[in-house]
């Protein structure tokens, strides 16, 4: 690594315009949060960007996800570049 780069060592939230630590329970909890309240937006309340780049098992994934979890058709591989 580079001088003066440190390597993170544990989750960081969002508070108040700053980032503080937390713990992995308190910021998984947070992105789960994010999560629940796009999808509760409806279809186009969320979006994926895959590359097309990586494995078709990563990008079959990703498009689970968007579909079957948050329940939007609102996805990108960059596929026809």
């Amino acid at each position: 690594m580079g001088e003066g780069l440190e390597r993170l060592t544990q989750p960081l939230v969002r508070e108040g315009g700053s980032l503080r630590p937390a713990s992995w329970d308190e910021a998984l909890s947070r992105a789960a949060a994010g999560f629940d309240a796009a999808r509760r937006l409806g279809p186009n309340g969320f979006g994926m960007f895959s590359c097309s780049k990586t494995t078709n098992e990563m990008n079959f994934m990703a498009q689970k996800f968007t579909r079957v979890v948050m329940g939007s058709n609102n996805v990108d591989s960059c596929n026809r570049t």
